[in-house]
């Protein structure tokens, strides 16, 4: 006895029918119906995006162990349905063989920078080898991402100190340029200033020096006195005025000693006469 038995579809998903256990037809979306116990409903496929996250873990052309995450999204083809329904029994546990069969193959060759900046080579690998045996079972690879590659802690720590020590390396580099800078044009700033007091100095004493030419013509011109007593007079008027420059400063520490042509003559008859006197 057949008995009409009532059944429904989803939107973006396809029925597969078999009779007597033989594939029989598709049913599309809506509510279908289905011929009991000659046809029966035996499967769902849903021609939606799907995802799978592999978690892969090998080592580098340095030996050092990693473990990379791999994202592959995929797609049922709808002329291909019969092939994606009979000919896989798990797509997705064949897809995450392929993805470790390439990953494990290429990243061995790579060394660990190399495979943080050959993250887009990798996908691509994983997509072209997927591509290939997947699409004449029924399935579309859509695209491969490679959204992680995690070293050991260790490793990652070793690598953030040798970042770490060349980024230092650069700043003392950059410090001691400055500092050399600095000490040039301060040099260069010091010589100007010797420079500079040197020709203020020279300007000084060349007004001094015409100053008192002016002063002994004038004065020689005026009295009887030879140029040898003006210029006595005229050096011992500065002597007095340099004592009185001296003596008005408020942080004096300058003591005159006399001096003669025989001071040291001077000298050792004082050391002889307070000899004597010590022996007296």
């Amino acid at each position: 006895m057949c008995i009409p038995c009532c059944y429904t579809i989803s939107t973006s998903e396809v029925g597969v029918i078999e009779k007597w256990g033989k594939f029989s037809r598709l049913s599309q979306p809506g509510l279908g119906i289905a011929i009991c116990p000659m046809e029966q409903l035996v499967g769902r496929l849903s021609f939606r995006v799907q995802q799978i996250d592999v978690r892969v873990e090998t080592k580098t052309l340095d030996n050092v162990f990693l473990t990379a995450v791999v994202s592959v999204q995929y797609q049922v083809l709808r002329e291909n349905v019969f092939e994606a329904f009979y000919a896989l029994t798990n797509p997705a546990q064949q897809i995450t063989a392929h993805v470790y069969d390439v990953m494990r193959a290429t990243l061995p060759t790579l060394e660990l920078d190399a495979a943080f900046e050959a993250k887009e080579e990798l996908a691509s690998s994983v997509k072209n080898a997927l591509s290939e045996s997947f699409t004449s079972y029924g399935y579309q690879i859509l695209q491969t991402l490679i959204t992680d590659l995690d070293p050991d802690q260790r490793v990652k720590n070793a690598m953030n100190e040798i970042n770490s020590s060349k980024r230092l390396k650069y700043a003392v580099a950059e410090r001691a340029e400055g500092d050399k800078i600095l000490q040039v044009k301060s040099a260069e700033a010091g010589a100007e200033a010797l420079y500079l007091s040197g020709v203020g100095v020279s300007r000084q004493r060349k007004a001094i020096v015409d100053g008192l030419r002016e002063s002994i013509v004038e004065f020689s011109s005026e009295t009887t006195a030879n140029a040898k007593d003006v210029m006595d007079l005229l050096l011992l008027t500065q002597y007095f005025d340099m004592i009185r420059d001296v003596g008005s400063s408020p942080h004096c520490r300058t003591t005159f000693v006399p001096t003669s042509r025989n001071m040291g003559d001077e000298i050792r008859g004082s050391l002889l006469q307070a000899n004597a006197a010590t022996r007296a």
